[in-house]
């Protein structure tokens, strides 16, 4: 059977593909502007604000506009030039996308900042980068003005909402002064356009500074792993009708780049939801919205199927693209969103400085001929269209089938073109940028292994795989073996020192909400109760995996250590364990 008959069409989709990179592009004047021109622009929605037991607030994109053009008009006041670092510490919220569209079409460099930093965290990034203003809500104001003083390029802080008036602009006020219109600059494709730090997963964080084209460079992926977005190839005068929400801050790639900005590029509706995650309130913004498209990272989606594990007899769902980013979803969240959420989940894998750029293509909507490929539980997937990946060893050569290599991308793809995909480099830092490449290959510091139908699936981080009793173990087989006993909402697997095997494997686990209350109830048993849910959670790793991997030990916790983009820490844990490791002498 041909890739074609069996729905397969990845071969011809990747051998079809061309980059259509024009040499003038601006991020804002695609998602905003654009759009803002068209006749009906004060009916099309643009930012939906949901309102927990009140009405949503919606703004349209005629809105997003004008109010980008009073913001902009305002920074050049306020000195704001081309190529100047503007940071944005914002939740998800209107005047965020806002923010935004403004410095974007400046020219300026939009430089996110989560407000889950704290003042040193804010410090080290302001200073780094020479940021010269800031904008921020009352989330953010406090730990903003503790880490200015020792922040000498930042010259101006806009504030909004309480507490607005220590800062030294308040939003309203500001904009209030400032014209409607604004004359964008003729950008290149090539101009930098946001200043995004990593995560700081292996290491300090690093700024990577993103490219206008690197939009472009996003949109195969998301179109691919959102089931065209509601856009049908054989009709392409019908409107699409998605609307879409993630939970993920717009302070990060995941946020900003996988659902904010190619969104508003489609000029469809996002949903802001400005609180912290409950797998109850995501069912809600996902059925009241009519959500139709989302991006749920596998820590949201397995509180959601611990919270709700069958939700369709109780919330009216829309979905028809869900993606899944971040970690490794498993063959049981995979499960579930097609069983009970009615969609199949496209887990995607990219980085901040090279993103979306492996996924899957799941068409829930087989109206589409030609389009897609199978998604497989618990694969990373394939390349997506118009972006060449390898596995590759240490020397830069491509590791045969079934053996793990590094993740890689080549700066052009299967035609010779250039990707658009890739950021410009770290933020003074050459060394670095130039580290990280081995001729023409990008390595991403991920490990993977290729099945023989090109599918990737993820062994972990390279500094995540280790050796125990010489084994080698990947944590994420074993986390995901794991999360499906109903005890477990999540898990992190590390290596433990040991001095006769070199290392133990250990599993940090996050009880879920009916265990942590069956705990409680065992008044002055809290021990037993532990001692046997260890040796029952063993014994579960141990009927479904070989025997060297499952977990010699377990430690509950209350929650596990998490990036801002809702990644798993593991190597904060590991280096604890090095830390106790000393403390007892084994080390």
């Amino acid at each position: 059977m041909s890739q074609s008959q069996s729905g397969d069409h990845y071969a011809a989709m990747q051998a079809g593909f061309h980059w259509l990179v024009p040499r003038h592009f601006n991020i804002a004047l695609a998602c905003s502007a654009r759009w803002a021109a068209l006749p009906g622009a004060a009916e099309r929605v643009a930012v939906i604000e949901h309102r927990v037991g009140g009405k949503p607030a919606t703004y349209s994109y005629a809105q997003l506009q004008a109010q980008a053009n009073r913001l902009s008009n305002a920074l050049t006041r306020l000195g704001v030039r081309t190529g100047d670092r503007v940071a944005i510490v914002m939740p998800q919220r209107f005047e965020t996308a806002v923010a935004y569209m403004a410095v974007l079409q400046m020219g300026a460099i939009a430089m996110p900042l989560s407000q889950l930093f704290g003042p040193e965290a804010l410090e080290y990034r302001l200073q780094n980068a020479a940021a010269t203003v800031a904008i921020c809500d009352e989330g953010a104001l406090d730990n903003l003005l503790a880490a200015r003083d020792t922040c000498l390029a930042l010259q101006t802080v806009i504030g909004l909402g309480a507490g607005a008036e220590r800062a030294d602009h308040e939003w309203h006020a500001l904009l209030a002064k400032s014209r409607d219109r604004f004359a964008a600059a003729d950008t290149l494709a090539d101009d930098a356009a946001v200043l995004i730090y990593t995560s700081g997963t292996t290491g300090p964080p690093k700024g990577a500074l993103i490219p206008q084209r690197v939009l472009i460079g996003n949109l195969p992926g998301f179109v691919c792993s959102q089931n065209w977005f509601g856009f049908d190839p054989t009709a392409p005068e019908r409107a699409s009708r998605a609307v879409f929400w993630s939970p993920a801050d717009w302070a990060w790639t995941g946020g900003l780049m996988d659902a904010l900005l190619p969104t508003l590029y489609f000029g469809r509706p996002i949903v802001a939801h400005n609180r912290r995650f409950d797998p109850l309130e995501a069912f809600e913004i996902l059925s009241r919205h009519r959500v139709t498209h989302a991006f749920l990272f596998p820590t949201a989606l397995k509180a959601m199927m611990k919270a709700v594990p069958h939700p369709r007899p109780r919330h009216a769902l829309h979905l028809q693209g869900l993606m899944s980013a971040g970690e490794a979803a498993g063959d049981a969240v995979f499960a579930y969103c097609r069983k009970e959420l009615g969609v199949v989940v496209n887990e995607m894998f990219g980085q901040t400085e090279v993103n979306y750029i492996v996924g899957n293509c799941a068409m829930n909507d087989h109206r589409l001929p030609g389009v897609g490929w199978p998604a497989r539980a618990g694969s990373m997937g394939r390349g997506y269209p118009g972006h060449l990946i390898a596995l590759i060893d240490d020397r830069g050569e491509e590791v045969p089938v079934g053996e793990p290599g590094e993740v890689a991308i080549r700066r052009t793809d299967i035609h010779g073109h250039h990707d658009p995909i890739f950021f410009l480099g770290y933020w003074n830092n050459e060394a670095a940028t130039r580290a990280k490449f081995t001729g023409d290959w990008w390595r991403t510091g991920d490990l993977a292994v290729r099945d023989a139908e090109g599918y990737l699936w993820y062994q972990g981080r390279a500094d995540d795989v280790f050796k125990a009793a010489g084994y080698r173990i990947g944590p994420g087989e074993i986390e995901n073996c794991l999360v499906k006993h109903p005890a477990v909402l999540n898990c992190a697997v590390v290596p433990k020192p040991d001095a006769a095997r070199g290392a133990l494997v250990k599993a940090y686990v996050v009880l879920s909400p009916d265990f942590v209350a069956a705990r409680a109830m065992q008044a002055g048993a809290e021990g037993h109760f532990e001692s046997t849910l260890i040796v029952t959670l063993q014994e579960h790793v141990k009927g479904k995996l070989a025997p060297y991997e499952y977990p010699k030990e377990i430690e509950f916790i209350e929650q596990l250590p998490m990036t801002t983009s809702g990644k798993v820490q593991r190597r904060v844990l590991r280096l604890q364990e090095e830390e106790r490791a000393r403390a007892a002498g084994v080390l």
